[in-house]
Parts: structure tokens; C-alpha cells; sequence
């Protein structure tokens, strides 16, 4: 019973105690340092080692102005714990009274601390890099490199030079640490990349390019090939990435995973000029099956995407040899649900592709494979009306494969069904849970949809408008373009003015630009630009009307103005970091 009562005066007690803290805390971030310091100053009674509360109570009263309490207090610990970090302290505390010659007294013995002792470092850099103090914890670190040469603060340092400006000395750094330690790599791509896609300085890129292609003469390590492919891959010039995985291939030739990998990125890109080089590359180069049909499904899938009506009875012969070479197995399942959804959505013969998708489904499928065929089996029958059955692969799916990212596609896929079923309040649940999809094409996709479901009900609780725009929806989900292009034309006659127009004109915009008829898709977006430039499809009229005057119809002059209006007026838009770029090449800035 002792121990009983015990444990629960303990249990309160720390209760009671976090409570405090806590107290402590809201009087602080709430600005009322007067109560915050009193109840910081008995914490520290029953805490006295606890720097924590011995830093918010400093900060008390010298928030309050109590600056020579706040040096006692300091030079007491000071007395008591020997730590460099509180030299620091006690030289900001002279800081904040204007008194430069004092504060920099200290902060000078907090350096030379560190010459006696280089483990004190830690405690005293970061105390600077606390106070913003950049230029001594970076002389902190080199202080302790000087003294101590097994030590490496390169990326601590490196980081700093960026805070201060001095990009150049950044990038050095990072390079020395990245080769140094190559497990380091990605951490330190990830800051670079940063630096590359911010405004900061505008000779950032061409810096680091300099850099690396300085190293990779200097040195004939793959570690500089790769790391240009990296750079080049982020400024998506993927023929340029290309070059340097073909050096790391020749001295490696071991795998082709790279290049693969590469050659999707250029797709999803729409490099496919790029891509095609990559991959007839692959396939002169391997007889590795998987790898193969792999680069033969990329050809494929990009060939069907641009082809007319003419080249297809050509492409399905292709795919049939393709498949009669390889054989019908799992390896060749790519291949197989490609002929499938071709069949159906191109040629109009969607028997003939579920039964292909039927035969696949009787292989031994891995879960992902299992489910990438149920996927194009449900596609089909979205694709022929047949609605629930639909829903039943796709919730299969989604029951298989839980929380993961083919679970997610299959979602989306089932919210669509749900959509176009005219389901709108179902659709609508089902595109607001995915908007925090960890994949961001599922997550901006949900998120398009559910602003269009939202949006065009409050302006119509009736909701006939989206009733007839998402039957033209269906009919692109068909490939029936046509009468798709008349679906979309007639809700802007029947609904001029309303809510349903804006997005009608992005849907026609990208169907002419799909057809190569720039011009009719550009008029579109003008549309949108003249008459709902406050609206949420503002941003992504102007991007697409900047790319086709930049990229299709080869009128930079008319573009620039167009990417111009995204960087100034549509900061928080997904285009804003690409629009940058392109309308500084356009301008001719250096940092390419």
C-alpha cells in the first residue's frame, strides 16, 4: 500500500510539473515575460542543470531588459558548469546592450575555448548559429578543423557559407564532403537542389555546373559523371544527363538501371526525343529480358501516344511480334496489359482486350502485378459503361494493397467512376480524403476534381452544368475526342457566364493542343486569361499558352510576358518554379 500511495504522489507530481512547464511555455510564446520568467525561474529551482529552462529564463530577462541580472545569472552558471556555450551567452547579453567591444571580448574566449578543447565546438556553435551569429560558428568549426584535423564539420560549414551568402565556398564544400563521404550524397543534393530552384543568386546553377564539370576533368571518378547526370536531370536537359550515364555505363557496365530510370524521367517530362535515344540505347546494349521488354513498353506506350488513326493497325502488328518474340508471361505482363488497353481505348475492340487481361490473370502474378492487371481489366470496363463491376477491381485493389501507392491510383480511379456516374457527393468524399495522397500527381488530381465538384455546386445546387461537363469528361476518358470537343462546346452555349466556363475552356484548350491545333487551344486559354483572370484556372492558362508559344509555335517574345505574369502575380501556383526558369532562359540569364 506504501508503494501504491508512492507511485501515485510521483504520478501527480510530474503532472503537476509538466503542467508548469507548460504554463511556462504559453506566458512565454504569448509574450508576457514578466509571468513567463517567474514561472522559468522555478523550474530552474527544481531543475537547476536543465539548460532548457536556464536559456528561457535569460531570455526573460532580457526580453524585460533585466540585463545585469541576466549577467549574474550567467556568470554563476558559468562558475558552476565551466561551458564554453555560456561565454556566448554572456557576449550576446553585452550584444544586446550596444556593447560591441565587450560582447566581442567574449565571444573571442568562446573561440579560444574551443583551441584548448575542440569538443567544445558543439555546444559553442550552435550557440552562434542560436544567436544568428553566422560568421562565429562558422569560425568555430574552423577552429576546431585547425585544431583538431580528424574532425568534419564540411556540411555544417557548408550550410553556413550558403546562410551567408558565399554560394561559391557552399558549393566547394558540399562537393569535398559529397566525394568524402558518398553516403552523405542525397542529404546534400537535397540542399543544393534548394538553392537551385530559389531566386537567391542567379549564378547559382551555372556556379555548381562549373564546379562539376571541373571535377570531372580533374578527376575520372563515375562519382562526377553521376553527380552531373543529377544536375543536368534537375535542370530536365535529359540528353545532357544522358551523355554522362553513357561514360558511367562504359566503365560500369554492369547495369542499365540508370538509364532506364533516366529514360522515364524524360517521358514523364514529355522529352520524348530524349527518351527515345536513351532506350534504343538500352536495347542495344542489354539482353537482359526484364530490361528489354521494359524499354520496348516505354517505345510502345509513347508511339501509341502519338499516334493518328492511320498508324494503328501498324502498332498492333508491332506489339503482337513483340509479344510472339518474348512469349506470354509475367516478365511480358507490360506488354501485355499495353496491347490490351490499345485494343480497347484505340481500336475500339474492348472484348478482345479483357480477354487478354483474362489469359494474364491466370499467370503466376505477383500482388503488383496482380494488381496492374486488375487496374487495366477495371479500366476497360469503366471504358464499355459497366460501372460496378469497375468499382469491384478497383476497391480489390485498394483492399490488396493497402495504403500503398497503386492502392491510392485505384482510388482516384473509383472517385472518377463515381464522377462520371454523376455520384458528385461520393466523388467528392472520395477527392477530398486523397488530396493528402502521398503521391503528388493522385494529390493534385484529387485535388482538381474535388474544386471542381465543390466550386460548380455552390454556384448550382443543381448541378446540370457539371452533370453535362462531366459526361464530356467520359467521353475524353473514352478517347471519343470529337464528341468530347462538341459536349464541351455546347455547355458553353448553354452556360455562358457561369461558374462551368472557365474549366470548359481548359478542356477544350488541351484537346485542340493534344490535336496540334495550337492556335484554336491558344484562343481557348485566352479565354480564360480575358474573362476569369481572378478565377483558379488563371495560372494554368497562362502556363500552357507560354509553352506553346515558347516550345510549339516558336514565339519567345510572346511567351516571356505570359511566364512573366505566373512569377509576379501567381507566386503559389505548381507551374510558378518552372515558369521562372524558362523566362529567365528566355531573358538569357546565365544560371541554366
Amino acid at each position: 500500500m506504501k508503494k501504491l500511495f508512492l507511485h501515485i504522489a510521483l504520478f501527480f507530481s510530474l503532472v503537476c510539473f509538466s503542467q508548469n512547464e507548460q504554463l511556462a511555455q504559453y506566458y512565454y510564446d504569448k509574450g508576457d515575460f514578466e509571468k513567463a520568467k517567474i514561472s522559468f525561474e522555478e523550474l530552474l529551482k527544481t531543475q537547476p542543470s536543465n539548460y532548457q529552462y536556464f536559456q528561457k529564463t535569460i531570455d526573460c530577462y532580457q526580453q524585460l531588459q533585466q540585463f545585469d541580472i541576466a549577467e549574474k545569472a550567467i556568470r554563476e552558471r558559468l562558475n558552476t558548469y565551466k561551458q564554453g556555450s555560456l561565454l556566448v551567452e554572456l557576449g550576446y547579453n553585452f550584444q544586446l546592450q550596444k556593447n560591441e567591444a565587450s560582447a566581442k571580448k567574449y565571444y573571442d574566449e568562446a573561440i579560444d575555448r574551443i583551441k584548448k578543447n575542440p569538443n567544445e565546438v558543439y555546444g559553442i556553435a550552435n550557440s552562434f548559429e542560436k544567436k544568428v551569429l553566422l560568421d562565429y560558428a562558422l569560425k568555430s568549426y574552423q577552429t576546431a578543423i585547425a585544431t583538431e584535423p580528424k574532425y568534419n564539420f564540411n556540411y555544417q560549414m557548408a550550410l553556413l557559407y550558403g546562410q551567408l551568402g558565399n554560394t561559391e565556398m557552399m558549393i566547394l564544400t558540399f562537393l569535398d564532403e559529397a566525394y568524402a563521404n558518398p553516403q552523405n550524397s542525397v542529404i546534400i543534393q537535397n540542399q543544393l537542389a534548394r538553392f537551385m530552384t530559389e531566386e537567391g543568386d542567379e549564378t547559382f546553377n551555372e556556379t555548381l555546373r562549373k564546379a562539376l564539370i571541373t571535377r570531372a576533368q580533374k578527376n575520372q571518378d563515375v562519382f562526377w559523371n553521376e553527380y552531373l547526370s543529377w544536375f543536368y536531370v534537375q535542370q530536365k536537359e535529359f540528353g545532357k544527363a544522358f551523355i554522362q550515364e553513357k561514360a558511367v555505363y562504359r566503365r560500369n557496365p554492369e547495369s542499365l538501371s540508370s538509364i532506364i530510370n533516366l529514360a522515364q524521367l524524360a517521358i514523364e517530362e514529355d522529352d520524348a526525343e530524349a527518351a527515345n535515344e536513351i532506350l534504343v540505347f538500352v536495347l542495344e546494349n542489354t539482353k537482359d529480358l526484364e530490361l528489354l521488354i521494359q524499354a520496348h513498353s516505354y517505345l510502345m506506350e509513347m508511339k501509341i501516344d502519338k499516334a493518328q488513326e492511320k498508324d494503328f493497325a501498324a502498332i498492333n502488328t508491332e506489339l503482337t511480334a513483340l509479344l510472339t518474340q518474348y512469349e506470354i508471361s509475367p516478365i511480358s505482363l507490360s506488354l501485355q496489359l499495353i496491347q490490351a488497353h490499345f485494343l480497347a481505348f484505340n481500336l475500339k475492340k474492348s472484348e478482345q482486350g479483357k480477354a487478354i487481361i483474362k489469359k494474364a490473370l491466370e499467370l503466376q502474378l505477383n500482388d503488383y502485378e496482380a494488381a496492374k492487371a486488375k487496374m487495366e481489366l477495371a479500366d476497360i470496363l469503366l471504358y464499355e459503361e459497366k460501372f460496378n463491376q469497375a468499382l469491384i477491381y478497383y476497391s480489390q485493389i485498394e483492399e490488396n494493397l493497402k495504403n500503398d501507392a497503386v492502392a491510392h491510383e485505384a482510388s482516384l480511379k473509383a472517385a472518377k467512376t463515381s464522377y462520371f456516374q454523376g455520384d458528385f457527393v461520393w466523388a467528392s468524399k472520395q477527392f477530398k480524403e486523397l488530396k493528402s495522397a502521398s503521391t503528388q500527381l493522385i494529390a493534385n488530381d484529387a485535388l482538381e476534381y474535388f474544386l471542381l465538384i465543390s466550386d460548380n455546386t455552390v454556384a448550382d445546387s443543381t448541378q446540370t452544368a457539371l452533370k453535362q461537363f462531366a459526361k464530356g469528361d467520359y467521353l475524353l476518358y473514352q478517347n471519343r475526342n470529337k464528341e468530347a470537343t462538341d459536349q464541351f462546346q455546347a455547355i458553353l452555349k448553354s452556360f455562358k457566364g457561369s461558374e462551368i466556363e472557365a474549366v470548359t475552356f481548359l478542356r477544350l484548350g488541351k484537346i485542340y493542343e493534344k490535336q496540334g491545333e495550337y492556335n484554336l487551344a491558344l484562343s481557348q486559354y485566352q479565354n480564360i486569361i480575358a474573362q476569369h483572370s481572378d478565377g483558379i484556372y488563371i495560372d494554368e492558362a497562362l502556363y500552357f499558352s507560354a509553352e506553346i508559344e515558347n516550345t510549339k509555335l516558336q514565339q519567345p517574345e510572346k511567351a516571356k510576358p505570359l511566364y512573366e505574369k505566373i512569377i509576379f502575380n501567381h507566386q503559389d501556383s505548381i507551374y510558378f518554379v518552372e515558369a521562372r526558369k524558362k523566362y529567365r532562359q528566355l531573358r538569357g540569364d546565365k544560371n541554366l
